[in-house]
């Protein structure tokens, strides 16, 4: 799907409430204009419903779920400096949980993500279900390899608690208990930290639909 699609089904429920609420305000709050209207016609009617259409467009909150508050967490990052999830705040966001030496699904997954670094202006955080072997050097190289954007993707290891209660608690994906087993889903947040989506990276349309989100997440208003 095109943002230019995005945009006109997002503008949809707009238009379609905008016209409920016109018809509600005409018995009071249009009646001073309504022979004016009808002298011109229902040509401008219709460019009233299509102005206040648009400018509802731009600012009704994007019509996705809210899955709860991602709470703030400390990790350290693959350039060995401590990350803190405050430096997210106010970003539209991307999660999954890998690691490194996977011979399964990781690979494809953060092919998937460089995708979305590619389509869309989102932070991208990738947590690692095997900080044992992870290590900040390691999730560098895996960064350098698979050209990931120093200032957008961020590659997070740290104590196995804190990513276990990240994986399972928040994100309810999965464990992080040396298993290596994990979710192959992606989890959009926004810019409040409230995760709005889950996608199925097995599924051909997951990517497209992400991205999709992700821009009506930006219309949204802060």
């Amino acid at each position: 799907m095109s943002p230019r699609v995005a945009q006109a089904s997002a503008c949809a429920w707009s238009l379609e409430n905008v016209a409920r609420t016109l018809v509600s305000a005409l018995s009071h709050r249009l009646k001073p204009v309504l022979p004016r209207l009808a002298e011109q016609g229902m040509g401008a009617c219709a460019t009233m419903l299509f102005v206040l259409g648009l400018t509802a467009c731009g600012t009704h909150k994007a019509e996705l779920p809210d899955y709860g508050v991602v709470p703030e967490f400390q990790l350290t990052a693959e350039t060995g400096q401590p990350f803190d999830s405050k430096v997210l705040k106010g970003n539209i966001w991307v999660a999954d949980f890998m690691f490194t030496t996977c011979p399964g699904p990781c690979p494809r997954m953060t092919s998937q993500m460089h995708e979305i670094q590619q389509a869309a202006s989102v932070k991208l955080v990738s947590f690692t279900v095997d900080p044992a072997r992870d290590t900040p050097q390691t999730l560098a190289q895996y960064a350098q390899t698979h050209h990931a954007s120093p200032e957008r993707w961020s590659f997070l290891t740290g104590p196995s608690e804190t990513l276990n209660h990240l994986g399972l608690d928040v994100f309810k994906l999965n464990k992080v208990d040396g298993s290596l087993q994990h979710s192959t889903r992606f989890v959009l947040v926004d810019r409040n930290s409230h995760i709005r989506g889950y996608y199925d990276t097995s599924q051909p349309e997951a990517i497209q639909k992400l991205v999709a989100d992700a821009h009506l997440l930006e219309r949204e208003p802060a």
